[in-house]
């Protein structure tokens, strides 16, 4: 009787237990990396789509690389990453919360990619680059920008140089890789990004006036050690 009445009890206890495993969600680390929903709204511009979803937590906003996708279609966004108060200039629209992530079933191309697929122009550089230092006690060239970046961390820097590649519009802002002929190609310290809303073209000589930021994630795996933020740019 003592051998059931134990017996009965271990089960009364396992029960809830095994209840709450049924309705647990089975660990998946790639659910908690992806953002899966059917889409009621679609916006189409230059280079991106934005998608208003319907998800299991409620509705939400995404932006993925331009895609053919039709309302009612399910959709998962894969390597999502949340941005805040994020302002389309061509939208005329801030959304609270959006995400951008990479549309799955597109082979893995990736939201930043678009940086591949703006407007843009890059040179080949064929011609050696030779700017002169900057003025001024601000004053950087690229590869000291590189090197010195621990020291120069959320500091205003002023670097010269010759815009290589500009892409327009892109999360908000415009993205220019800037040289002035330091630093080491094979150490990637001969190159400097600088995210402005200022405009240039490829082959300008400018001075841009920004903040060094470093360890930099933009989301989409999309990172860098060293940039100049929120710059502006003069001739």
């Amino acid at each position: 009787m003592k051998i059931l009445l134990a017996l009965c009890l271990s089960v009364a206890v396992s029960l809830p237990t095994l209840a709450w495993a049924a309705d647990a969600p089975t660990p998946s680390a790639k659910a908690s990396n992806v953002v899966s929903g059917e889409v009621l709204e679609v916006k189409d511009v230059d280079i991106y789509t934005y998608l208003r979803l319907k998800t299991r937590d409620g509705e939400t906003w995404a932006a993925v690389s331009k895609a053919p996708v039709k309302v009612g279609a399910k959709v998962t966004i894969e390597n999502p990453s949340v941005m805040k108060n994020f302002e389309s200039k061509v939208l005329k629209k801030t959304f609270p919360t959006i995400v951008f992530g990479t549309l799955a079933g597109t082979g893995g191309k990736e939201f930043a990619s678009a940086h591949a697929n703006a407007p843009q122009a890059v040179t080949a550089a064929t011609a050696p680059i030779k700017v002169p230092k900057a003025s001024g006690a601000n004053a950087r060239t690229v590869a000291e920008v590189h090197t010195k970046s621990a020291e120069l961390k959320d500091k205003p820097v002023v670097v010269a140089g010759q815009v290589v590649k500009f892409n327009p519009a892109i999360m908000g802002k415009n993205w220019v890789h800037l040289r002035d002929g330091s630093g080491d190609a094979a150490k990637e310290t001969n190159d400097i990004l600088v995210t402005t809303q200022a405009q240039a073209k490829v082959g300008d000589v400018v001075t841009v006036s920004g903040v060094v930021r470093t360890n930099k994630d933009f989301g989409a795996g999309y990172t860098y050690k060293v940039l100049i933020e929120d710059a502006t740019l003069k001739p």
